[in-house]
């Protein structure tokens, strides 16, 4: 039986589904460590977004997830203090060479 057209592009869209997924990030609540300074930090938010992924002049994006990372300090307030955030796509290896999990239940 032929493949439609449609049915072969459906089979090649990426989701953010696939994202945590494969990229296996973290959920809210959940703790990461820096493998380049060894310091903990909390995930806050995560969202879905999209990122431009092409020439510029052709317009294509790809899913992404946006973690928020808030850095847990003894003392201080969660949201309070040093945070940083960051988009991860399928097609970069950023949270696996920056990141471990230290708390894999959250």
């Amino acid at each position: 039986m032929p493949v439609s057209d449609e049915e072969t592009l459906l089979e090649r869209v990426e989701t953010h589904d696939d994202v945590i997924r494969e990229k296996r990030l973290p959920g809210v609540g959940q703790t990461v460590r820096s493998r380049k300074h060894f310091t903990l930090w909390r995930v806050i938010e995560k969202r879905e977004v999209w990122l431009n992924a092409g020439d510029p002049q052709e317009y294509r994006v790809i899913p992404a997830i946006y973690l928020c990372f808030w850095r847990v300090q003894e003392g201080k307030l969660p949201g309070i203090g040093r945070m940083r955030g960051y988009a991860y796509s399928l097609h970069d290896n950023t949270f696996e060479a920056n990141w471990e999990v230290v708390d894999p239940r959250g």
